[in-house]
């Protein structure tokens, strides 16, 4: 059986009924069942729901073993509640029924909750009766069927895109992912678990494919599909082009839009306050240029302007845009001259939407938040794309730091705000609240002061030879360590604090007890303020959490303007940061363990040919309906791209090979085509770019120029038919779309080996090796492999694209990993040179 619950894997539960009980049990479920309902005691009423069930049908009262963690797991996906304090529950649950609590490990028959309540023949329950019923008992899950009518469904739908596609070519790929999508829904495989996960390779269809599968079923059961993205360019493709063909072919009626934070959004009424007030945000908010916030309310009244910053016609620096950005403390629904600011207009779209579009920092912070924008994990059936993506997603979230350096005139900003606060506010309890501020602030500053004398002493020991010192096996300085609790405890409260005078300050606004004037400039104090506690709670937190046998997170300080001139480090300032090494209980825990169903699916979701990798990643390697697909890309490679791999003197790791590169490159690069070379650092990108430039060869190489800037002028040139060499790191690898002739050229300098000289990429190879593994063979490998089929997934984004990929690193040839590496490579027409 899968293990979902922990560290009970390997024990059971056996419960023993006094039939002397039995009144009092019915009374339990009976009197307390719809309190404890409400309350999400759900065990309690689900065991006892069993003991009414055998009560009722007048079974001889033996007792009966079922194995913890499917019984916990059935309850969790029926009832949709998260796991929290299980054992003390489970144990509360008995104490309630009035039953006899044992653990035991032994040889009895074991029947799962599902079967014991909905099994149509013979119960057994031990040590040997039984009994013939006909009808479920009690409780039964709603067991969703594929039906004829929603097949026939989605076979129309795709007659009538592929009839509307230009150029359209039959995809057996895209077939099946669509049916293994709908059988995963509809719990065809699992009853409660319905987990997919597809790679799809280029040219699947995959948006097309998941549209297709999840959109008439989520409307059949009422569901919410949210599409979580990792890039914005998915997003608007998505937003402005797959989703409209499909709402306008597929014959189905439904809404869709594009979710957002809300510092995306601007406040047109801070914009409005602004130009009437110039001086109204405080010393330390430059307000932006009043033609600037003329035009932006101009556009925004013209309809020209969506009121959100991705939408604007020219960018606006980020010092301005948080001056008029929508903020939870000013921008509220309460005040009605906010109820038009783009912000909530965008949020009411949610109600009326079957399908919603997010980024996974997006989904994340709303599923730690409890729900507070996207439905009900239950209510929703998600579509995780770009999923190789999510654990570093989930890294980058649940990971915290915060500035070690308090300034003075911080603290004195803090009292002037708080005796501004002090004067104006009219509500009782205010003062009581900027009291109490006042105190947790100098408590808190007092409490860190070791802390802050222990890294000054130490500074000269710990930033030597980098700008970051790791903590070792997450072990903190005993200062660090001995505060923890206390530091974060004072910063909670005093974040509880600021977020009660936000409240008093926004409700004195909406009710006209203080002039506007004197609100806005507060509210972006007490912004700066909260923001500042927000980050130490988070970071003293975690923290202040003990790191047992197996370390589970990394932990390090960085110093933000560190001068190597020992003379000039006495106002050294710094940072601490914490960051989990794996995320997978939390997806597991916020997401996949709630959800309706949830769809996974990527171009680069294995690792040299296996799932094994992400799963471990994403924590879903014990899940029981996980499924797997892997689609091959319709592409003909074998016929339309060669990969060659040429002779080479040096070694990529020998300082040499730079050079033979600044030799060899010429040979492999074609003037007059599309070319994109790829590096494995920006210090080698640079030296060889120089190098050749002397030699009268063009490069576009980034860093030099925007990246939308630099893909204009490629295609540009190649249009022209001048030809265009485009130079760029990991990032230009993947994400990079170069349809036919703007790429006919792809060359890969160096296999893209990460050097594990991040902390937190140290604190996992360090906990690898801990374990007694290799984090070489466990971490490196299977990341440059992912990387490697990444970079040359650019040279055919289309059917008729067809080029050339060159790999200058004979480590493919040469190690055992290399060829693993290029074995997991689409089929490719090979050329090794001897």
């Amino acid at each position: 059986m899968t293990n979902l619950c922990g560290d009970w894997n390997s024990e059971l539960f056996a419960i023993e009924v006094d039939p002397d009980n039995n009144a009092s049990i019915i009374n339990v479920i009976f009197q307390h069942g719809q309190q404890l309902l409400w309350n999400k005691f759900l065990w309690v009423l689900s065991t006892c729901a069993i003991v009414h069930a055998l009560y009722h049908f007048d079974l001889p009262l033996g007792g009966y073993f079922l194995s913890t963690h499917t019984y916990l797991a059935y309850i969790k996906s029926f009832y949709r509640t998260k796991f929290s304090h299980t054992k003390a529950t489970i144990e509360l649950c008995l104490k309630i029924c009035n039953f006899k609590f044992t653990v035991c490990k032994s040889n009895y028959f074991i029947y799962s909750l599902s079967e014991l309540l909905f099994f149509k023949g013979n119960i057994h329950i031990a040590p040997a009766c039984r009994l013939t019923y006909d009808e479920p008992l009690f409780f039964y899950p709603d067991v969703l069927m594929l039906t004829d009518a929603l097949k026939n469904q989605i076979r129309q739908i795709h007659q009538q895109l592929k009839s509307n596609l230009a150029n359209y070519q039959p995809r057996p790929g895209q077939n099946k992912m669509v049916a293994e999508i709908a059988n995963t829904l509809a719990g065809s495989y699992h009853t409660y678990d319905r987990t997919l996960l597809v790679e799809a390779g280029t040219g699947t269809g995959k948006s097309l494919a998941y549209l297709m599968a999840a959109i008439p079923f989520a409307l059949k059961q009422k569901k919410t599909l949210v599409i979580a993205t990792a890039t914005v360019a998915l997003q608007e493709q998505l937003v402005q082009k797959d989703l409209p063909f499909f709402l306008k072919h597929s014959g189905l009626k439904f809404e869709f839009c594009l979710v957002k934070g809300r510092q995306r959004y601007a406040c047109i009424e801070k914009i409005k306050q602004q130009l009437l007030q110039p001086d109204l945000l405080p010393l330390f908010q430059s307000t932006a240029p009043a033609p600037l916030l003329q035009q932006l309310l101009n556009h925004w009244q013209q309809r020209l302007w969506l009121g959100d910053r991705d939408s604007l016609k020219e960018p606006v620096t980020d010092e301005h845009w948080y001056g008029i950005a929508s903020d939870p403390a000013h921008c509220t629904k309460a005040h009605s001259a906010h109820h038009h600011c783009p912000f909530h207009l965008a949020r009411a779209e949610i109600e009326g939407s079957t399908v919603l579009v997010v980024n996974h920092a997006l989904l994340l912070a709303d599923l730690d938040a409890g729900s507070q924008i996207l439905p009900e994990p239950a209510d929703c059936i998600y579509v995780i794309d770009e999923a190789h993506h999510l654990p570093d997603s989930g890294r980058d979230f649940f990971s915290a730091h915060a500035p070690m350096s308090f300034p003075a005139q911080w603290l004195e900003k803090l009292k002037k705000t708080t005796q501004q606060l002090a004067g104006i506010l009219p509500q009782q309890g205010a003062m009581t609240e900027v009291l109490k501020l006042d105190e947790l602030a100098s408590d808190f500053l007092k409490q860190l002061k070791p802390v802050q004398h222990q890294i000054e002493l130490n500074q000269h020991r710990w930033f030597t030879k980098e700008s970051h010192y790791r903590f070792a096996d997450a072990v903190l300085p005993e200062t660090f360590a001995s505060n923890a609790d206390q530091l974060a405890e004072l910063s909670g409260k005093a974040l509880a604090c600021v977020e009660k005078l936000q409240q008093f300050l926004s409700e004195a606004g909406t009710e006209h007890k203080v002039a506007t004037k004197l609100v806005l400039p507060l509210q972006f104090e007490l912004t700066a303020i909260e923001h500042r506690f927000e980050q130490q709670s988070e970071l003293w937190r975690l923290y202040s959490v003990p790191q047992q046998k197996h370390v589970n997170q990394a932990r390090w300080l960085s110093a933000d303007n560190l001068n190597r001139d020992s003379k000039q480090r006495e106002n050294l300032q710094s940072s601490a940061y914490a960051s989990p090494l794996s995320v997978s209980f939390l997806l597991d825990d916020l997401l996949f363990s709630q959800a309706f169903a949830t769809v996974l699916c990527s171009a680069t979701l294995t690792t040299l040919n296996s799932f094994d990798y992400i799963k471990q990643e994403l924590g879903l390697a014990q899940h029981p309906g996980l499924q797997t697909l892997k689609v091959d890309s319709p592409f003909d490679y074998r016929n339309k791209a060669r990969l060659l791999l040429p002779k080479m003197q040096t070694d990529p790791s020998s300082d040499a090979f730079t050079d033979e590169l600044i030799d060899k490159l010429p040979t492999y690069m074609d003037k007059v085509a599309g070319n994109l070379v790829l590096f494995a650092s920006y210090w080698q990108m640079q030296k060889v770019t120089e190098a050749l430039r002397a030699k009268g060869w063009s490069f576009l190489v980034q860093g030099e120029a925007s990246r939308q800037s630099l893909l204009e002028l490629h295609s540009m040139k190649v249009k022209a038919g001048e030809g265009s060499i485009l130079c760029g790191t990991q990032s230009f690898s993947e994400g990079l779309d170069l349809p036919g002739a703007l790429l006919t050229n792809l060359v890969i300098t160096k296999l893209p080996f990460a050097v594990p000289s991040s902390p937190l990429e140290e604190a996992l190879s360090e906990a690898i090796t801990k374990r007694g593994g290799n984090p070489f063979l466990q971490m490196t490998v299977p990341a440059t492999a992912r990387k490697l089929v990444q970079a040359c997934g650019r040279l055919l984004r289309q059917e008729q694209d067809y080029g050339r990929i060159v790999i200058l690193d004979r480590r493919l040839v040469t190690k055992t990993y290399g060829k693993a590496m290029l074995k997991a490579l689409p089929p490719f027409s090979q050329i090794i040179e001897e």
